[in-house]
């Protein structure tokens, strides 16, 4: 079994798409040809530099060889790991059919192998450091194989998704890594909001997360009550803006600390609560994201409630950090620098 990262889309904007038909594309626009009838590395080359003439030479050769994994080197069996750009989650499938070439199919959508989506919405901060490194490559298709993680991961999945006390995997790194993994640069932002993360489940567990979100409303300008502990009647936080909190909108907030991504139960009593309360509006918060369940209510609950996840509460430390009580910054120590942000170039 190998073990493969694959993207949907710069901004992830396929993703549902891949879960909800089972499937993974390659999805670069304009390539209308059947990548079985390409068998060389050398004339996936001269199909990519004829298609996409404007881009460089290097960008062209990258492309040609993440094509041919994905038409030649992707197996039946194999293991496929999708990062959530929406959710701090990944997803896990299974590929269950070769590669298919559809010259009927709509543009971007030409090439795909289907996949059962075995393990969806599985929390980042679940994973040792140096596995999502690699999950956080820039390629759209990755063989994942530094540090043994293909064995550390079925580890993982055979341990409820939690790495094992014991693992009988060795942490050695592959020399075919050099073709694959580390021809990618590393997402920095993402890497160092996974060390951050980490670094929060220790100091901001149940209440204490509350007690964040709280410290970011009134960043906002907004008036703030959080209940005392006990049963919370399904609501963590009343906030309204104003300095009594008299203004509009009046929002109900229900934080959830859990491990887990949420699931669609607990958006619906939240809904509930908004009229038991008198609340125009509600925000639920979920460290470790939503279910699908839950990210397909987003549109349709857009003008009542918000979603905020691991994301959205770390963009907001990022925004407002100077305006947070100095006890939450001496937990998070977080230092500014500036780096270059050159693009990188992918479909």
């Amino acid at each position: 079994m190998a073990l493969w990262l694959i993207r949907a889309g710069k901004e992830g904007e396929f993703e549902q798409r891949f879960l909800d038909k089972g499937r993974i594309y390659f999805n670069w626009s304009g390539l209308n040809a059947n990548l079985a009838d390409y068998p060389e590395l050398g004339d996936l080359y001269a199909l990519f530099e004829s298609i996409y003439a404007d881009a460089s030479q290097g960008t062209t050769h990258n492309w040609a060889r993440q094509a041919g994994q994905f038409s030649r080197w992707m197996k039946i069996g194999d293991w496929v790991a999708l990062p959530s750009k929406f959710n701090p989650v990944i997803h896990f499938g299974k590929i269950t059919g070769g590669y298919i070439f559809d010259e009927n199919a709509e543009d971007r959508f030409q090439h795909h192998h289907t996949v059962e989506w075995f393990a969806p919405d599985i929390p980042r901060d679940r994973f040792d450091q140096d596995i999502l490194y690699s999950f956080g490559a820039f390629l759209t298709v990755c063989q994942i194989q530094r540090n043994n993680a293909e064995e550390r991961v079925k580890e993982m999945a055979a341990n409820g998704w939690h790495v094992p006390k014991t693992s009988t995997a060795t942490i050695e790194p592959a020399a075919q890594a050099e073709e694959t993994e580390a021809r990618s640069p590393i997402d920095l932002e993402t890497t160092a909001k996974d060390q951050i993360s980490k670094l929060m489940l220790a100091k901001f567990k149940g209440q204490g997360l509350a007690a964040l979100v709280k410290a970011l409303l009134e960043a906002q300008g907004y008036t703030v009550f959080m209940p005392p502990e006990g049963p919370d009647k399904g609501v963590d936080l009343l906030a309204a803006p104003g300095t009594l909190g008299f203004g509009s909108p009046r929002i109900c907030v229900q934080v959830k600390a859990t491990d887990a991504p949420v699931d669609r139960p607990v958006l619906d009593q939240l809904i509930g609560v908004m009229q038991n309360f008198h609340a125009q509006q509600g925000l639920l918060v979920s460290w470790s994201g939503f279910k699908q369940s839950v990210e397909k209510e987003r549109g349709a609950q857009f003008f009542r409630v918000r979603l905020w996840n691991r994301e959205d509460i770390l963009n907001g430390i990022f925004a407002h950090y100077d305006q947070l009580p100095a006890e939450i910054r001496a937990e998070i120590p977080l230092k500014q620098i500036w780096t270059l942000n050159l693009p990188v170039e992918e479909s």
